[in-house]
């Protein structure tokens, strides 16, 4: 059976989520910006935690753990490559390592880019993939540390991914990101649509959060690199898909 999963809104736009295995009781969390409403989550359905996965050092995606571990003692795992700025780690992990968590195969993926040293959790079994910074929902994260060519050999990772794999980002930027993507890609039907989803979603209050990748490869610009409207758009018509990912970036950063 696929893990149980949770999405828990932090702090102004961010998500944590909570991953569980009914067979075995094990629960992990990906990211920990407030400790308050993860507590909240597990205290709801009477888990406790056993694993702390982070994907980057920033402080919206750490904050919270010192408050969450003093309740709720767990196993933290981040990136080796990080491990000098995030906070005390059980065990580190590199690109390409696997290991078991809430009873599944888990698989670490370096998605440098936002940060370097910024990594992704995969979850085959259960088709679910943890992005936080670097792929996100009709967008990627701004370009902090890293450089637009690791950011597109990091999206070129996670799109390489079976289409039907969700993906877990970490903010709620959707709208925002969707007022510039249907500036790079006007004449495409299934983000016209998308943006007209996302934009009666958050009217709701309901979030846009997780995304199928499929719906990211059809929609999200960042990852139609090749396409031939998308290139003419931005007068790069055959250019390498990497310079086009770096034009799209740059203009995205003065939208």
């Amino acid at each position: 059976m696929p893990l149980e999963l949770v999405t828990i809104p932090c702090l102004a736009d961010n998500y944590a989520y909570l991953i569980h295995n009914a067979d075995t009781g094990q629960t992990a969390v990906i990211d920990v910006p407030d400790a308050a409403p993860i507590s909240a989550a597990l205290k709801e359905r009477g888990w406790m935690l056993s694993d702390v996965l982070l994907t980057h050092h920033h402080w919206d995606h750490v904050d919270g753990l010192a408050d969450l571990l003093a309740d709720y003692p767990a196993n933290v795992i981040g990136a080796e490559a990080d491990a000098h700025r995030l906070p005390t780690l059980n065990a580190t992990v590199a690109d390409g390592d696997r290991l078991a968590i809430c009873g599944e195969e888990m698989q670490v993926l370096d998605v440098s880019g936002h940060t370097l040293g910024h990594v992704a959790f995969y979850f085959a079994a259960s088709n679910m993939v943890f992005t936080a910074d670097s792929l996100m929902a009709l967008g990627c994260g701004r370009l902090f540390e890293g450089t637009p060519d690791q950011m597109f050999d990091s999206l070129s990772k996670l799109a390489a991914l079976p289409p039907q794999t969700l993906v877990c980002s970490g903010h709620e930027y959707t709208q925002s990101n969707a007022k510039f993507a249907i500036t790079i890609d006007p004449e495409n039907a299934a983000l016209i649509s998308r943006v007209q989803q996302v934009e009666q979603a958050r009217a709701a209050g309901e979030a846009t959060v997780p995304s199928l990748l499929s719906l990211e490869l059809s929609t999200n610009p960042f990852l139609r690199c090749t396409d031939p409207a998308v290139q003419a758009t931005v007068g790069m018509i055959g250019a390498d898909p990497a310079a086009v990912f770096a034009e799209i970036r740059t203009r995205k950063d003065n939208f």
